[in-house]
């Protein structure tokens, strides 16, 4: 019978369909009328939408995730002391000869120049949150029969723990040296066949030893730092490496991750010093980062072009199927403005309902991921978590989508010729 059927057999209109713009009642009724067509656009838009958020937020979960257990145990910017170059003392006159053969000089471990105002200096640079001296060198550590070479750090623990979040890595005692105390990774003491409460010797290269407690041991999720860290008094490591009131690096961790360098050059350029980022120390794992974030965008583009190719195609089919009732409405007067907003607000619909259900379909993605994919320590890869800010990008985007892909089918439903239409 279609939307102009007789009086006696139109079903009655409903008390808040009065109050709804012709145009959208209209729309309405198409997408009703045409269960099985809705149906399917709908579960494309559905699927498309689900896709969008899935895969988005699955990726900067797993990035978020893959950067705080990479970076959770470094300092985003370094500042250390420029290394020693060897510079040419002879310069050759012409028709003479010099050995063109320069042997580098070996590097040893110096302190940062004046690094108090280094470090002050870099606290007040915007966009870092912390600064923690450290002096850290190779040391010997000995358990009896044991001996192990090892790196010291020596810190203050208060400043050290807002550069990296070793409460966290703490598996025994808390994290916090004061006199000859130490703390040391898992590993080292599994090596040593030590715990907490027992004594080491440690001797560095330049021969000067010291006895230490273990108060404490930490597990950072990385063996090797395991097994080659050992935390000190700042005062301590100092005496250690025969580095007497100096810092051999000094750390910090800044605001934005991925800002890191724009704050390193800064540094670079009012010290003179060597600053390195993270992104630099780590170009491998951004550059993964930054193929991932491709990909991303590459299937998040081929998706909203297929959802718009479906949302068209299927409007189209029903303009041809829907031509005597567009006659109809527009021999009874109505312009061509409101038969393309009919069409419009049917892409629109399709849009807004399935950014909704795709919403939801995400999430219960998330949640199986979430339980079905797990770490080595049987700990969720990442949280199932949905950003309020993408569901609203898609859901804008859905919307947005429908409406343009609708714009084709709704011009061709608006030129029709309502004498031609009716004969159809």
């Amino acid at each position: 019978m279609g939307l102009f059927s007789s009086a006696r057999h139109r079903p009655a209109v409903s008390s808040w369909a009065r109050w709804m713009p012709f145009e959208l009642l209209v729309a309405l009724r198409f997408l009703r009328e045409g269960r099985m067509q809705s149906a399917l656009i709908l579960a494309g838009v559905t699927g498309g939408v689900a896709v969008i958020i899935f895969l988005t937020q699955l990726i900067n979960q797993l990035q978020v995730t893959i950067i705080d257990r990479t970076l959770g145990s470094q300092a985003h910017i370094v500042i250390t002391a420029p290394e020693e170059q060897t510079a040419r003392a002879l310069r050759s006159e012409p028709g003479e000869a010099l050995a063109a053969l320069v042997q580098p000089r070996a590097q040893r471990l110096r302190s940062v120049d004046q690094w108090e105002r280094v470090a002050e200096l870099a606290a007040a640079t915007p966009g870092v949150l912390a600064v923690s001296p450290v002096v850290s060198g190779p040391v010997f550590v000995a358990r009896g029969n044991s001996n192990k070479s090892v790196v010291i750090m020596g810190v203050q623990p208060d400043h050290y723990r807002r550069v990296v979040d070793m409460d966290g890595y703490m598996t025994r005692g808390r994290f916090d040296v004061s006199g000859v105390s130490t703390l040391m990774g898992v590993e080292l003491a599994k090596d040593l066949g030590v715990t907490v409460g027992d004594k080491v010797r440690v001797t560095s290269a330049v021969g000067r030893s010291e006895t230490l407690t273990i108060t404490g041991l930490f597990d950072m999720g990385n063996r090797d730092l395991n097994r080659r860290w050992m935390f000190v008094t700042l005062k301590l490591g100092q005496t250690l490496l025969d580095l007497s009131g100096g810092v051999s690096n000094i750390d910090l961790t800044v605001k934005d991750l991925f800002g890191a360098n724009g704050v390193a050059d800064g540094l670079r350029a009012r010290t003179g010093l060597s600053v390195d980022s993270w992104m630099q120390t780590n170009s491998g794992l951004l550059n993964a980062l930054s193929n991932q974030s491709v990909s991303n965008n590459l299937i998040r583009s081929f998706v909203v072009i297929i959802v718009a190719l479906g949302i068209s195609s299927v409007l189209v089919v029903s303009v041809v199927q829907k031509q005597r009732e567009i006659g109809i409405l527009r021999a009874m007067g109505m312009g061509r403005r409101r038969i393309m907003a009919v069409f419009l607000l049917q892409g629109g619909l399709v849009g807004l309902v399935g950014s909704v259900l795709g919403a939801l379909l995400a999430y219960t993605l998330l949640l199986v991921f979430s339980r079905v994919f797990k770490g080595l320590d049987g700990m969720p890869m990442f949280p199932a978590e949905l950003d309020p800010m993408l569901v609203l990008m898609a859901s804008v985007v859905a919307c947005g989508v429908g409406v343009v892909a609708a714009a084709v089918p709704a011009r061709s439903a608006a030129r029709m010729d309502p004498v031609q239409a009716i004969r159809t």
